[in-house]
């Protein structure tokens, strides 16, 4: 069976990669702290999803330089996290520059102490947040990157099974795996009851209206 190490973040999205890759065969779940508005909860969802699928191996690394460097309004209190735009066209303020290339460093890292040759990340383009480091083509030169720097490189895979798909089709598939959504957490700004406002949000209301589905968790009353 393949064995793979999974980034779990806490939200819906790495939640469904999970399952998918443990359809595949067993894994080691990885979740980073970053410095974000919403880390302890974060990390209480990373931990639920990991008791649910009984993952025994976890590792929690911890880059909270990120919060130190800025420049989003996830990691520095300074800046609001804006009311979300579904229709938004630019980089909204809550990308954290290059975060991903550091979170898949990590996960590459311990792949190759692991043996593990795929390394699973529940990104998502074309129903994202028009962040730059969702977008396939920077997973595919990433993959080129470690193939000339890691030792065992040309063998590890960066595999992104939901890169192309929205929201929708994400809380369907989902559904149909028993994926733990109830765990998960996805809101920018409140560790509490999820604001329903921010990007994040939105893009998760719409989804499972449009799935004609019901999202468990709880939101602030309006």
């Amino acid at each position: 069976m393949d064995r793979s190490v999974v980034l779990v973040s806490g939200g819906m999205d790495s939640a469904v990669t999970a399952a998918i890759a443990l359809e595949r065969g067993p894994a080691a779940f990885l979740h980073v702290n970053y410095g974000q508005r919403t880390e302890t909860r974060e990390l209480e969802a990373f931990h639920g999803i990991a008791d649910f699928y009984r993952v025994e191996e976890r590792l929690v690394a911890d880059i909270g330089y990120l919060k130190d460097i800025g420049g989003s309004a996830l990691t520095d209190a300074r800046i609001g996290v804006p009311i979300g735009d579904l229709n938004r066209k630019d980089i909204p303020a809550t990308y954290v520059p290059f975060r991903n290339a550091h979170l898949l460093s990590i996960a590459v890292s311990w792949a190759e102490v692991l043996g593990v040759s795929d390394i699973f990340i529940g990104a998502v383009e074309e129903d994202g947040s028009g962040y730059p480091d969702c977008r396939e083509a920077f997973f595919n030169a990433f993959e080129a990157a470690v193939a000339l720097g890691a030792a065992r490189g040309p063998s590890i895979k960066i595999r992104t099974p939901l890169i192309h798909m929205r929201k929708s089709a994400i809380v369907k598939l989902g559904l149909e795996l028993d994926a733990p959504f109830h765990l998960t957490w996805s809101c920018y700004v409140d560790s509490r009851a999820a604001c329903g406002r921010c990007d994040s949000c939105l893009l998760r209301l719409r989804g499972f209206s449009e799935a004609g589905a019901i999202d468990a968790i709880p939101y602030r009353k309006k």
